[in-house]
């Protein structure tokens, strides 16, 4: 399952609050940067996955795409995920085939597999078996006693236990909870977070949880807890709060990468909430993304609302799989930016908004998105910006404004200065800067 939260109103960093400028393994500085502002590399490196056999594909134009414990029983299954831009099955059902699996669709199992390109080790177990040291019984939830010493935790030790079973040189990913994310303190919650596994992720679901929004959860993470307010909670900006809460964990910082989890369907008993809608997707995906996700994952379960399925994005509606397949082109065709370095300490940001400022082939993107429900002015102002009208190496001229990918439009640019509206909590924009003025 999965959880996060923001009421940032007021933005001065390009990159997420759980990592300060400079601190970074992979942070530089260089001859041409202002003060202050420094470049750095994604977590792990672009190249993080050639440390292992039989791995993820390496490389700027991978990012992992995935789908929680899906079933694939024939090619025609896979297929259909494939289509829709999925390109990692993270675990999957005990009667699957990897066999079945099409080009570019890869796969991570908790059981031996030879074609299996990592190894998924207890998930949640923060949440079930507590953080600490004492021997586990070897059984899962729903088992029996979990740990040999009722009363005690053990979680570290079932991830420890799980891991030792791994092939020397496989690459291992544990997913985690709202232990890390609200219950536990920060000593508790690295240990989860730094134990026997190469990838991290955590699941916060905001859109669906009905337990979420309660003081002492989500609203753990306010200065004075207290219950949130649905539009304080249901909040894909939330989805980036969870990310940042799991990377500031990472010691040291930036020397793993944390995937995102967001939900398709309803993990819950639906109540009064529906599953989310498309819009609330993508603005989960990206603000994960910009909030510094190596990683997507979604879950593709429904267990009550108006399509109950074990296979959501298979068996309820094309508009949803339609949306998922969008969100996924776009994620897909901006992976070469994603992958590359973040320039941190070069972008202000007034207003409700989250942002980060990517670096490639030497060209600037300030991808943003909203990090409150109310509609609302943003304010950027950028360093580097190449002046308008400027010519380098007999490139052609630096355009009047910069381009707003995917919206066919323009917003000016004034110094490094511009203006958009963010309609809603669901907003994203994605800007490109021809050039740069930094020498990058």
């Amino acid at each position: 399952m999965a959880t996060a939260m923001a009421l940032i109103l007021v933005v001065s960093a390009c990159l997420p609050t759980g990592s300060e400028p400079g601190t970074g393994s992979g942070t530089t500085g260089g001859p041409l940067l202002p003060e202050g502002v420094s470049l750095e590399e994604p977590d792990g490196g672009t190249d993080f996955f050639t440390a292992f056999e039989n791995g993820l594909p390496s490389g700027p134009e991978y990012i992992p795409i995935g789908l929680w414990l899906g079933s694939v029983t024939s090619s025609e299954e896979a297929l259909q995920e494939q289509r829709l831009g999925l390109n990692l099955y993270v675990d999957l059902s005990v009667d699957s085939g990897l066999g079945f699996l099409g080009e570019g669709q890869h796969a991570l199992t908790s059981w031996p597999d030879p074609a299996a390109r990592g190894t998924v080790l207890g998930d949640e177990v923060d949440m079930w078996a507590g953080p600490g040291h004492g021997a586990w019984t070897g059984n899962f939830p729903g088992q029996g006693e979990i740990c040999a010493v009722p009363g005690t935790d053990c979680g570290f030790s079932v991830q420890d236990d799980l891991a030792a079973n791994v092939p020397p040189h496989t690459m291992t990913y544990s997913n985690l909870g709202k232990g890390v994310t609200f219950w536990q303190t920060d000593e508790e919650a690295a240990g989860f977070v730094n134990g026997a596994h190469d990838v991290v992720s955590a699941d916060n679901y905001w859109f669906t949880d009905p337990n979420i929004c309660g003081a002492q959860e989500g609203g753990t993470m306010l200065a004075e807890p207290r219950e949130l307010t649905d539009a304080q909670c249901r909040l894909p900006a939330n989805y980036g709060w969870t990310v940042d809460r799991v990377r500031s964990l990472v010691d040291p910082h930036g020397s793993k990468p944390v995937w995102a989890f967001v939900e398709v369907g309803q993990p819950w008993d639906p109540g009064t909430l529906g599953p989310p809608e498309v819009a609330q997707i993508r603005a989960a995906v990206w603000s994960s993304l910009i909030h510094g996700a190596r990683g997507i994952v979604y879950f593709g379960h429904s267990f009550g609302g108006p399509c109950p399925s074990f296979h959501v994005l298979r068996d309820c509606g094309d508009e949803l799989a339609d949306g998922i397949a969008e969100i996924n082109a776009d994620v897909t065709d901006l992976a070469p930016v994603l992958n590359s370095p973040s320039l941190r300490g070069a972008l202000t940001v007034e207003g409700a908004a989250d942002a980060v400022v990517k670096v490639h082939e030497g060209d600037l993107y300030v991808m943003a998105t909203a990090a409150s429900p109310a509609p609302g002015e943003v304010s950027f102002r950028l360093d580097c910006v190449r002046a308008p009208g400027e010519e380098v190496g007999g490139a052609a001229p630096v355009p009047e404004g910069a381009a707003v990918v995917g919206e066919d439009r323009t917003v000016p640019v004034h110094a490094g200065r511009f203006t958009d509206t963010f309609a809603d909590g669901n907003a994203v924009h994605l800007y490109r800067f021809t050039g740069n003025d930094c020498g990058l």
